[in-house]
């Protein structure tokens, strides 16, 4: 996705976190001053194409997150976990704002295979995970890579849910915060406990 791409969706993006899903149709994207027509057609034929260049970037910054800090390669696997944690927390804006979860109403097809290569992603590096703390003796040598490696995937996907979640009332960095602090006491042996504590009152999330 090239730079010219990236900026206009993040003027979109802006645009809805404040006015709405409603306020970032191709129609009415047309009739904004701020946004270049233009562009708008040249990046988006199509109301479905706009929609799916959304939620691509959407991957993006995501993805970005355990490329940068180097996920495969980090030393301690609770470390890495706080990093991206603390990084998703940050990003939140551009990671989840609750204008994509309408997608999936109005472009089932679109947002399904939008969360299908999302899960894929992190079911991949979640396992990498999983098993470099266990064999540091962080976590327990007794859990299901795969089981816990999909329930974690779970847990993420719920914290996308307006319905039960209203953004309003419950913010993505809280509930994030909460979601990540369970899953590693669920998994954790009583050294990775202590290092999670120790950890813990330095970190940024909120715990």
């Amino acid at each position: 996705m090239g730079q010219e791409l990236r900026t206009l969706i993040e003027q979109i993006r802006t645009i809805a976190n404040e006015k709405g899903i409603d306020a970032i149709s191709l129609e009415k994207l047309h009739k904004n001053p701020g946004i270049s027509n233009e562009d708008l057609d040249k990046f988006f034929p199509t109301e479905e194409k706009l929609v799916e260049k959304i939620l691509e970037d959407e991957r993006r910054n995501f993805e970005e997150i355990f490329v940068e800090h180097d996920f495969d390669g980090y030393f301690d696997a609770i470390d890495i976990l706080f990093t991206v944690g603390t990084e998703m927390s940050r990003r939140f804006y551009h990671l989840s704002p609750s204008i994509t979860h309408t997608y999936e109403e109005k472009y089932p097809e679109t947002f399904s295979k939008h969360i299908e290569e999302r899960i894929n992603f992190i079911y991949g590096k979640i396992q990498i995970n999983l098993q470099k703390g266990i064999s540091q003796g962080m976590y327990r040598d007794d859990v299901s890579i795969e089981l816990v490696a999909r329930l974690y995937i779970r847990r993420l996907i719920d914290l996308h849910d307006t319905e039960n979640f209203p953004p309003e009332d419950f913010s993505f960095e809280t509930m994030f915060s909460q979601m990540f602090e369970r899953f590693v006491r669920s998994i954790a042996t009583e050294e990775g406990i202590r290092y999670f504590e120790t950890k813990k009152k330095s970190a940024k999330l909120k715990t």
